[in-house]
């Protein structure tokens, strides 16, 4: 027979039950958050859970959707909030709805604007996130790095065609664009893009016709890849006179984004927000600049706010047979005292220092963050880049850096005056002099009001382009090995 329950047993069962908590006790699992990120590269759909959810995904062809059913879960509030984050340009999505589908059975059904590829996977919890479902849609035809560059080109060409022809009182359509040296076979695809091709170069070779990079993945996951070129070498012998006429492209890369804010300021402030806007900056002024007549030209590896793995960012520079490659940061520290702007270039020997040993370690951490598939064959094989890095790239790279901290010292101060130099796996490109700048430090809050400055923010891009320009003066560009 059982007794009577002593209050000592119900002090127990509390206690109990406040060691366990909700998650532990609740039939499902609860949702924290979501979040879309579109971009023509992809869009990101995430579901924040404190449990880990599990899905299942399939087709619709007509109209083409996507149907995933997410199982440990019950239709909540958190959930319907999807519908209304989707944004009508979304280049991906065209409508979102949600529907409990059985018990603690949520569908979600995807209606597309084209067809996509999609990854569906877990994060496990790691910094301010918990568990996290994702579901990465990929188009089947993706941007290519290369199409985006000449296509932004051409319209930069075609406006400046009709700006010329109103100054002269002409039509747009009878003005002739100038003739271009056929030295350059990326600066010439560009600009015959609509007429015949002349014959090229004997002595080069086919380039590749690959689309954007994307992470190959395995049968849960069907997105095709695409295998990076390795570009020309950092450096070449010198040949002729030395002086070329051809498209000096730069590629910025504006650090984190998406699910990875990067460091945060005091004031709250978030390190891939400011980043982007200095490197829209410097894209608009590399695009304004000739170096000994030569155009420049810039190309964003990211342009909005969504995440793009480390290897990712690199192979987009070597689509685009990129001149050079700048990633641009904020530093953070543990205690706002820090302050100043540091530069940063490869080393496969070791760090230069113990702080950029850590600095390094933090900024490589980011796909951790961002959330990158890892059942993706390429998140590990890509990783080999770094054991191709040439003496003759970091060498570059290390004239680039100081000639950049030549000019950044005139509007702020430095954290070191030297380049320093780590192991980030964002410097690899084997062809390509890379660096890394760290602004200022977003931690310190004097520091952090600066970088949210218009004016900071313009001198900035004005002495980075400096440093730019000042690097092509002393090393111009030789002309490509090979056709594009």
């Amino acid at each position: 027979m059982t007794g009577p329950v002593s209050r000592r047993s119900l002090l127990r069962a509390g206690t109990l039950v406040l060691l366990l908590g909700v998650q532990h006790i609740a039939r499902g699992a609860s949702v924290l958050a979501v979040r879309i990120w579109p971009a023509e590269d992809y869009t990101r759909v995430t579901i924040e859970s404190d449990g880990e959810l599990r899905a299942q995904k399939f087709f619709v062809t007509t109209p083409p959707r996507m149907v995933v059913d997410i199982e440990g879960i019950d239709l909540l509030p958190g959930l319907r909030e999807l519908v209304g984050k989707l944004k009508s340009d979304d280049p991906n999505i065209g409508s979102i709805r949600v529907a409990q589908n059985a018990t603690n059975v949520v569908r979600l059904v995807v209606d597309l604007k084209q067809a996509i590829k999609p990854q569906v996977f877990n994060l496990e919890p790691v910094a301010a996130y918990q568990h996290r479902l994702v579901l990465d849609l990929y188009p089947v035809n993706a941007p290519d790095p290369l199409e985006q560059l000449i296509a932004q080109r051409m319209k930069d060409m075609d406006a400046a065609s009709e700006r010329a022809a109103r100054l002269l009182g002409l039509e747009a359509d009878k003005v002739t664009k100038p003739a271009t040296r056929t030295d350059d076979p990326l600066g010439e695809l560009i600009a015959g893009r609509e007429r015949p091709k002349p014959p090229g170069n004997p002595n080069h070779g086919p380039g590749p016709t690959s689309p954007a990079p994307q992470p190959s993945v395995d049968d849960d996951t069907a997105v095709a890849g695409a295998r990076p070129d390795k570009g020309s070498p950092a450096k070449q012998p010198p040949g002729g006179n030395g002086k070329t006429e051809r498209l000096i492209i730069v590629a910025l890369d504006p650090g984190h984004g998406g699910e990875d804010p990067g460091a945060i300021g005091p004031g709250g402030t978030h390190e891939k927000k400011v980043v982007l806007q200095i490197a829209q900056k410097l894209r608009d002024r590399i695009n304004d600049t000739r170096v000994n007549g030569n155009p420049m030209r810039a190309y964003m590896t990211r342009d909005k706010d969504f995440f793009v793995p480390l290897q990712v960012r690199v192979q987009k520079a070597q689509r685009v047979q990129a001149d050079l490659f700048i990633s641009l940061h904020a530093d953070a520290f543990f205690t706002p005292r820090p302050q100043g702007a540091s530069v940063y270039a490869l080393s496969t020997k070791g760090a230069s220092s113990a702080a950029a040993r850590w600095m390094a370690n933090k900024e490589n951490a980011a796909d951790q963050v961002g959330g990158l598939n890892v059942k993706a064959k390429d998140a590990t094989v890509q990783r080999a880049l770094l054991d191709m890095s040439t003496t003759a790239q970091i060498n570059d790279s290390l004239k680039l850096g100081s000639a950049m901290l030549g000019h950044v010292k005139r509007v702020g101060k430095l954290h070191k005056p030297r380049v320093e130099q780590a192991n980030f796996a964002v410097l690899r490109a084997p062809d390509i002099p890379s660096v890394l700048v760290e602004t200022a430090f977003i931690s310190n809050p004097d520091e952090e009001a600066r970088l949210n400055d218009p004016k900071y923010q313009d001198d900035l891009a004005d002495a980075l382009l400096r440093g730019i320009v000042a690097y092509f003066s002393k090393n111009p560009p030789l002309a490509r090995n090979r056709q594009i």
